[in-house]
């Protein structure tokens, strides 16, 4: 039987994307509210440990109570194929105190695979255990250890076996991204098998993959029997996404949404230029309106005003101009209740 009926009664919990979603983004979009928690981009651990000061460069959270700028927890994301690395920068970033500690056992690029770690671990579930367990074991009871998984690498032949291999190893939670290694980002899904995942496990499984909009939200707690979700590029494409699940919303933009997302887009582009240099710092906004050009008109009109400019100083006085800029009031941003 289904454990959800579609109706926002689960928990959402932002992804971690790599190269996209740090944390200028994730303080944009948990500011609309919403969301449980969000994970950041992974920490490559490999034989060394790491200085506290690489996991507060990731996640500046860490110095604010390890919460987005609106009280958002973030967890931090571990991946790595040593158990005792792992286990060792586990315990090392306990003592900054995170919200919590996920295990990335999902990232299909090839680069990452190559060096054991994220979805290439996925035929090897007794690594799987032995890496979970030894976080666990490192970690205060406290700080909640998860695992992020994939249904495997070229098919979903171990999907069962890893699932169990990392609840035996103690994670609390699972997130499920229903996808292989191999079938990348492509449309297609397989929640079928996060159902079978869900029905094989006692701990929690979040469901993720593919939710773009309300109605896939509703699609995706039906087809898996999950009451947590995950979003992932869905939730970048549509700022708004989690608030409009948690209010039971429809698919498309109200009348006042883009006006809301001016005041985002506005806050946005003041923390990239306070964190990144001047030349980088454009590619940065065309990025994140590249995806949200998918649900929103608006943000592709505004892109293609954007998409020749090269330097920040031409990005402001187009948004100032399209009543974006820096002394644009953020009272438009009215958190819904997580």
């Amino acid at each position: 039987m289904s454990r959800a009926s579609g109706n926002a009664s689960g928990k959402l919990v932002l992804a971690p994307m790599e190269g996209l979603a740090d944390d200028v983004l994730r303080a944009v979009l948990t500011s609309a509210g919403g969301y449980d928690w969000c994970v950041t981009e992974f920490v490559r651990v490999t034989t060394t440990l790491m200085p506290h000061s690489l996991f507060t460069r990731l996640s500046p959270e860490l110095k604010n109570g390890s919460r987005t700028a609106n009280g958002t927890p973030v967890r931090i994301q571990l991946l790595g194929s040593s158990p005792e690395m792992m286990a060792a920068n586990a315990a090392h970033l306990a003592l900054l105190n995170p919200a919590g500690i996920d295990l990335n056992f999902g990232c299909p690029t090839p680069l990452v695979n190559r060096n054991r770690g994220g979805a290439a671990l996925l035929d090897e579930p007794e690594l799987l255990h032995r890496i979970a367990a030894a976080v666990r074991a490192a970690v205060p009871q406290a700080i909640p250890v998860t695992a992020k998984m994939r249904l495997g690498i070229e098919d979903t032949g171990r999907a069962l076996d890893c699932a169990l291999a990392l609840e035996a190893g103690g994670m609390q939670e699972l997130v499920v991204h229903a996808r292989t290694k191999a079938d990348g980002y492509r449309p297609l899904v397989r929640w079928e098998w996060v159902a079978r995942i869900r029905e094989a496990v006692k701990l929690p499984v979040i469901a993720n993959g593919e939710v773009w909009n309300v109605a896939d939200y509703r699609r995706i707690c039906a087809a898996t029997g999950c009451a947590d979700v995950m979003l992932g590029r869905g939730a970048v494409a549509d700022p708004l996404l989690a608030r409009r699940i948690r209010e039971n919303g429809g698919d498309h933009a109200d009348t006042g949404d883009w006006e809301t997302l001016k005041a985002m887009i506005a806050e946005f582009w003041q923390r990239v230029q306070a964190k990144l240099p001047p030349h980088q710092s454009p590619g940065r906004i065309k990025q994140w309106l590249g995806l949200m050009q998918r649900s929103y008109p608006e943000a592709e009109v505004l892109y293609g005003e954007l998409r020749e400019a090269r330097k920040a100083p031409e990005i402001s006085l187009v948004l100032e101009r399209c009543g974006m800029g820096p002394e644009r009031p953020q009272a438009a941003l009215q958190p819904a209740q997580a």
